[in-house]
């Protein structure tokens, strides 16, 4: 198995984690401001969520995908896939400590 998919499955992880994190704030916030641009933020967050949700399944749960993105994909695919995780992974970290700080 290639180290690629390893690393896809980390950072789509972190982006789980730090989209959970950002999406039980923003509900809080929308509970106390009842804002849109607050709703527009959460619907955001579980759309991603889903997203990167249905990517891990895929990548390591699906019983023919898994098999196949494990031992099918090449290389630059997965590099190609990797990039935009970790792209998204920055992302996301940055909007985590905009609306941390």
């Amino acid at each position: 198995m290639s180290i690629w998919i390893d690393l896809a499955r980390v950072a789509t992880g972190l982006n789980l984690l730090l989209l959970a994190l950002l999406a039980s704030v923003w509900v809080r916030n929308y509970r106390r401001v009842r804002s849109k641009h607050t709703l527009g933020m959460v619907v955001f967050a579980a759309l991603l969520f889903a997203e990167n949700g249905f990517a891990l399944y895929f990548y390591q749960l699906d019983p023919v995908l898994s098999v196949w993105f494990g031992t099918k994909v090449p290389d630059p695919a997965w590099q190609a896939m990797l990039l935009f995780h970790v792209l998204e992974t920055l992302a996301i970290g940055f909007l985590a400590w905009v609306t941390l700080d």
